[in-house]
């Protein structure tokens, strides 16, 4: 697959793109006047390990992303108050969805979290909620029993019913959903763990698989909706698969020396091994399962998102395109 293709060239052939394509400069033009109120502070508790993001990065890719994001809720809060008044009715609120998507060790939870809180600052979207969709992952049990456990992150790893009836739920305006929780440091579903959605003005859906395409329920024939069917706008994060590669190794090692020491860690027992030997089983673990998974299902996703920030291999979004109305 080699480095894998720019935004450019994600619909390569075509005789038009369906995106706008901005280099890093042309895009940070885009803030206006966005104000940046997040601190050094804030960033240190948003981000995640080994993401290098700084106030600069925020300024120049996150702010004008913030930015179009409001106009955006702004324009679809007033579509459905005009709706509301044309039907005479007082509906609850509905949403606004916004999935986002890519690769393990892309930087998926960093954009996620920091969304939400720059969304958060708007006035017309105070309440930003942030789900991430491994808690919709079967647990570890279920997976043992059906063989998926070197399956885990793939689509059929998911409780794909549960996180339909959880969109829906959301979508239709319904007040206190509830969505399960996942333990990175115990590798499993939190059980009896959940947390509750009460009619945000935003909602962030955060996930490997969110923009797959549908496919039948567990063991069933009918077709059922996409996850992303429920977005109003989604966001892929892409870079080279050789540059995911590295920060995903480099990740693995760093967690050794880290997290996995932790007795409660599902992966205690990787801590103590010569560091040699912990990258051969980083190395196997991305060829046996993080690399399948990206070329087969996440990969091809990329051309169905509204926004791919393109990033490069120090971290930095250097590319962002944006699909045309």
């Amino acid at each position: 697959m080699g480095k894998g293709k720019s935004a450019v060239d994600i619909l390569a052939g075509k005789p038009e793109s369906p995106y706008r394509v901005f280099s890093r400069d042309e895009w940070a033009t885009l803030r206006a006047d966005t104000p940046l109120t997040l601190t050094i502070g804030d960033l240190e508790r948003l981000r995640s390990l080994d993401d290098p993001l700084d106030l600069t990065e925020v300024a120049e890719i996150y702010l004008p992303i913030s930015r179009l994001l409001a106009l955006y809720v702004e324009a679809t809060q007033g579509l459905f108050k005009a709706t509301r008044a044309f039907l005479g009715t007082n509906g609850a609120k509905v949403p606004y969805i916004i999935g986002i998507g890519g690769s393990v060790a892309v930087g998926k939870s960093t954009t996620s979290r920091l969304l939400q809180a720059l969304l958060a600052r708007w006035p017309n979207t105070p309440k930003v909620d942030l789900v991430t969709t491994d808690g919709f992952l079967l647990p570890n049990d279920v997976l043992k029993a059906e063989g998926l456990m070197d399956r885990k992150g793939f689509p059929e790893s998911y409780d794909l019913p549960a996180l339909l009836r959880f969109m829906s739920d959301i979508k239709a305006g319904k007040g206190r959903v509830s969505a399960p929780v996942y333990s990175h440091l115990t590798y499993d579903v939190v059980p009896g763990g959940e947390i509750v959605v009460d009619n945000p003005d935003i909602l962030i859906l955060e996930g490997l698989n969110v923009l797959q395409a549908g496919t039948s329920p567990r063991g069933g024939k009918t077709a059922v909706p996409f996850v992303s069917d429920f977005f109003d706008f989604s966001i892929f994060i892409d870079a080279d698969e050789d540059v995911i590669h590295d920060w995903y190794v480099e990740r693995f090692l760093h967690l050794r020396e880290g997290a996995f020491r932790d007795p409660k860690s599902y992966f205690n027992r990787y801590a103590s091994l010569p560091e040699s030997e912990a990258l051969a089983l980083a190395e196997g673990l991305w060829n046996s399962i993080n690399l399948p998974n990206l070329r087969d299902n996440i990969l091809p996703t990329r051309q169905r998102a509204s926004l791919v920030l393109r990033k490069s291999v120090n971290h930095r979004i250097e590319e962002v395109a944006l699909r045309k109305l």
